[in-house]
């Protein structure tokens, strides 16, 4: 159950993040509810990984995907640069985050 709330709380992270992008752009309440709802609801839920996982790995893992997802999210949405040094970059965090998951 644990991992479930890893997933849930990285979605609800890069939400947060798409909603700062967009209120850095143009400030209203729709983009300022997506960025702190986003980011407080993340938080809320990591809270409750703790529960099942242990702090370091479960705070690690809500990192690494969370990075990993707005990169991925910018990159598509935003038009961020899809340059091969940021791509083995991501992929550095997404082996990571894997090797985490296996060992716990």
């Amino acid at each position: 159950m644990g991992w479930v709330f890893i997933l849930m709380a990285s979605m609800f992270e890069m939400i947060g993040v798409v909603g700062l992008k967009l209120a850095s752009q143009q400030k209203s309440l729709k983009n300022n509810v997506l960025y702190v709802g986003g980011l407080c609801t993340s938080v809320a839920v990591l809270y409750q990984a703790f529960a099942y996982l242990p702090v370091s790995v479960a705070y690690a893992v809500w990192v690494g995907i969370g990075t990993a997802g707005a990169v991925i999210v910018n990159m598509i949405f935003f038009g961020e640069s899809k340059s091969l040094s940021r791509i083995v970059s991501l992929s550095a965090i997404i082996i990571g985050v894997i090797g985490l998951r296996a060992v716990s």
